[in-house]
């Protein structure tokens, strides 16, 4: 018998670096499709990135640990996670990028 499914968890990230002009929000939104993440990436004003990710617990550790990494062109200072205890607004059916802030 399968076990039942995880509880859902939601983070917040918050990523500094060089983590934008790298391709990093369309490898995020990869990284989480492959993941099975639900939420959203979107770039801040001040250089950071900022994204929310929903999902199994296992899955969105493993997306925290890529993005403390990211892609090759990268170079991440820093992330800043926080738990949430819900996603605060309806999500999309996918992990989906979104515009700068």
């Amino acid at each position: 018998m399968p076990p039942a499914s995880a509880p859902a968890v939601t983070r917040h990230l918050l990523v500094r670096g060089r983590v934008q002009g790298v391709y990093y929000r369309a490898s995020t939104v990869e990284a989480a499709t492959r993941l099975g993440v639900l939420g959203w990436v979107r770039n801040r004003r001040d250089g950071s990135v900022e994204a929310l990710a929903h999902g199994p617990a296992d899955a969105v550790e493993a997306l925290i640990a890529w993005a403390r990494q990211g892609p090759p062109a990268a170079q991440v200072s820093e992330v800043l996670v926080r738990e949430q205890a819900a996603p605060g607004e309806p999500l999309a059916a996918s992990f989906v990028q979104r515009e700068t802030v």
